[in-house]
Parts: C-alpha cells; structure tokens; sequence
C-alpha cells in the first residue's frame, strides 16, 4: 500500500511540474520531482529516494526537451549526498532542511547541465542565470511542500492524527475535575 502511495504522488508531482510550464514559464524552475527525493532522503529512506529519484528524472526528461537520463542521474546523485547527510545529522526541524534543500538543488543543476555540456547540448539560458533561479525557486517551494509532506505523511504525524481522538476522550471538562486538596465527603 505505500508503494502505491508513492507511485500515486510520484505520478502526481510529475503532472503538475509538467502543467505547471504550461501555466507560467516561471514557475517551470520550482523542481517539485527534487523536492519529494529530497523528502524521502530526509526521512532516511534510501531506496524510495533512489527509485523516486530516478523514475522522476527519466520521465521529466522525456516530457522535457534534455538528454535521457540526465536528469535521473542528477536526481539520484542529489538523493545520495542528502541520503548521507541525514545519516549522519538529525535534520528533522524546517530550518535546517532550508539549506539541505538548497545544497541538493545546486549539486541536482551542477550535474545536470555538467552531463548536458559534457555530450555536447547548450543551454538558452546562462548556466549562473539558471542556477540561481531554480535555486530560489525550488528552495521557497520547497520548504513549504516539505513542511505539507511532513505534517502528512509522517509517522509522527500518523501517530498524532491517531491519539487526538484519544485525547479529546480522556479531557474532562473543567466543572467535573476532583481537587486533590479537598477530602471526600463522606455522607453517613
């Protein structure tokens, strides 16, 4: 069942990142497919990072105009090196994933147009142009969207979602509390 949701969402961020260049051309610098290998690396989930990570880029690069499979490559790559942080520092707060975010973004750029350069393809943007607006963008977009999965699809938040009801049961309301100061009365 949560392969499923996976693939669900997987399939979901790839339409709208594919919509959302027909909608606005500036909103074609958000990468919503990093964004969710970047949430799965978080999580220290290697193998969904990985697969997500490389479905992701092989299909945005056959809905885009770039080289097959450097996007896959370079989504997988930046799984990786997040993968490897998040072993080895808790970064479970939003402010310590805005920097992680923006790391994955440039290394995800750095070697996308390094393997588009390297077989001969040319950019119509500046490399540094680029770079920049896709780091601001993803980076934004990003810290929201993570901050969403996060209070969605966590375990934490599973378990939340589960003892509220649990809680809410338990409360009494204030007039049907007992003081411990005062004894019982006892009625003879």
């Amino acid at each position: 069942m949560r392969q499923l949701t996976i693939a669900i969402v997987l399939l979901m961020v790839i339409a709208l990142q594919s919509a959302l260049r027909a909608v606005w051309p500036p909103l074609a610098y958000i990468d919503l497919a990093l964004i969710l290998v970047v949430y799965f690396a978080l999580r220290r989930e290697p193998l969904n990072a990985l697969i997500v990570a490389a479905i992701a880029g092989l299909a945005i690069d056959a809905l885009g105009h770039g080289l097959i499979g450097a996007g896959s490559f370079s989504k997988t790559v930046a799984a990786y090196a997040v993968y490897f942080v998040a072993q080895r520092v808790m970064l479970d707060t939003t402010l310590l994933r805005i920097p992680v975010l923006a790391g994955a973004t440039l290394i995800d750029n750095v070697v996308y147009v390094g393997m588009n350069r390297l077989f001969g393809q040319v950019s119509s943007l500046p490399f540094v142009q680029g770079l920049s607006y896709r780091l601001i963008a993803t980076t934004i977009a990003g810290t929201f969207l993570l901050y969403v999965y996060d209070s969605y699809f966590s375990e934490r938040a599973r378990q939340q979602r589960q003892f509220t009801l649990r809680r809410r049961v338990a409360r009494r309301p204030a007039g049907l509390r007992r003081n411990k100061r005062t004894k019982p009365v006892k009625w003879s």
